[in-house]
């Protein structure tokens, strides 16, 4: 059975943080608020614990991965971005959006798409998601907690307690959140494309 935190919104227990950043080095997946929802996190190194989450979501191999990162300090590490689409993320950034890019070598393979070769990389507005981020020193692998079936993320820890609780490691109450997932913006080739419409307002990518 999972451990249950109740974390808080605005002032993030450095106690808690740090407990949760151990289970998530330890091999754990966590469950943890953004500004879109609740979503699935682990160590982006760990094999076992990303194949946990692809069981817990039923995910295709197809599926685009996600690295969720505390700024965009990070993001020439992991992905490659020309000057117009840097600039295009920049200004909007914090916030619900998952930008697909080109991963560079850093990106373990396995959470690369495998024919394309991208990655997700967003930046959360979720002052308990940056606490975690900055108390872990690198980007946490990551999905949205969308379950097998539905379209859109798990909102109130309260609710989707119990039948998850057996299946990871830590829980963080953060508060009844949205349930629109991130909005999905392709920056992989030339041409911007949005793949989701979601929580994030897409216009600026039209």
């Amino acid at each position: 059975m999972s451990q249950f935190f109740y974390v808080h919104p605005e002032n993030p227990q450095a106690r808690l943080i740090s407990q949760a950043v151990a289970i998530i080095r330890s091999g754990g997946v966590i469950i943890y608020p953004t500004d879109s929802g609740y979503a699935l996190g682990c160590h982006q190194g760990d094999k076992g614990a990303l194949e946990r989450i692809i069981r817990i979501r039923k995910l295709q191999d197809d599926h685009n991965f996600t690295l969720v990162c505390k700024d965009l300090s990070e993001l020439s590490l992991y992905a490659r971005v020309d000057n117009q689409a840097f600039r295009l993320i920049r200004n909007n950034t914090p916030g619900p959006y998952t930008f697909i890019l080109k991963g560079t070598k850093e990106v373990p393979k396995r959470l690369l798409n495998p024919k394309r070769k991208t990655i997700g990389l967003r930046v959360p507005d979720n002052v308990i998601a940056l606490a975690l981020l900055d108390a872990l020193g690198e980007p946490l692998m990551s999905t949205s907690l969308i379950l097998p079936g539905n379209d859109f993320t798990e909102a109130d820890p309260e609710e989707f307690r119990y039948g998850l609780e057996n299946q990871v490691d830590l829980i963080i109450n953060g508060g009844v959140l949205g349930e629109k997932p991130t909005s999905v913006i392709d920056m992989s080739e030339e041409a911007v494309e949005v793949l989701r419409v979601g929580s994030g307002d897409v216009s600026p990518f039209q």
